[in-house]
């Protein structure tokens, strides 16, 4: 990441330095190819549509903000489970995504490749076509059912720009947290 920033600089220095002013709409590619965002999507939020543990129908909702000056379009997004007592199994079948308007409509986007890594824990959601820069959007995973056990689940989220050798950018944690009733209530 000292290096992105490292080229972010020196970019803007030599723009700067050449007496004119302009947007930077190309995302940062080093010397071995890989691509990075000029300017990083941020997940702004991540919730539950139910917080019971077994619970059956929930969604977990991963909304990001993709920056107009993020200088390449987002094609891929994954969630890593890092915390959480037990693996959180997902119909990827049912995922879905929107974008939203300024006036809050959702717009359905339309999603390619929707694939898991057990190993990791992970699940990618790919985009296709990638969505442009200035949009927020939200990624919808259906879970089999809520964890069994109560707790905090922590779920990793990290970006990809459109690219073949793109370098995928961590974003932040979604926090969610399970109650349990009985047997599996732990304070």
């Amino acid at each position: 990441m000292h290096v992105v920033n490292l080229l972010r600089r020196s970019l803007t220095l030599a723009i700067a330095i050449g007496g004119f002013t302009a947007q930077m709409s190309q995302a940062v590619q080093l010397r071995d190819g890989k691509i990075y965002f000029v300017q990083p999507p941020s997940l702004i939020a991540a919730t539950t549509t139910y917080k019971e543990v077994n619970a059956w129908g929930a969604t977990y909702y991963f909304t990001i903000n993709l920056p107009e000056n993020a200088g390449e379009s987002l094609q891929k997004v994954t969630i890593t489970q890092r915390e959480g007592v037990e693996n959180i199994h997902y119909n990827l079948k049912d995922t879905r995504a929107f974008g939203e308007t300024r006036d809050r409509k959702k717009i359905p986007l339309t999603l390619g490749p929707v694939t898991r890594e057990s190993k990791t824990r992970s699940v990618s959601v790919t985009f296709d076509p990638p969505v442009t820069p200035g949009q927020k959007i939200t990624i919808g995973l259906r879970p089999i059912k809520n964890p069994s056990f109560s707790g905090v689940y922590l779920l990793g989220v990290t970006a990809f720009p459109v690219g073949e050798k793109s370098h995928g950018q961590f974003i932040g944690f979604g926090r969610l947290h399970f109650y349990g009733y009985g047997r599996y209530w732990f304070p």
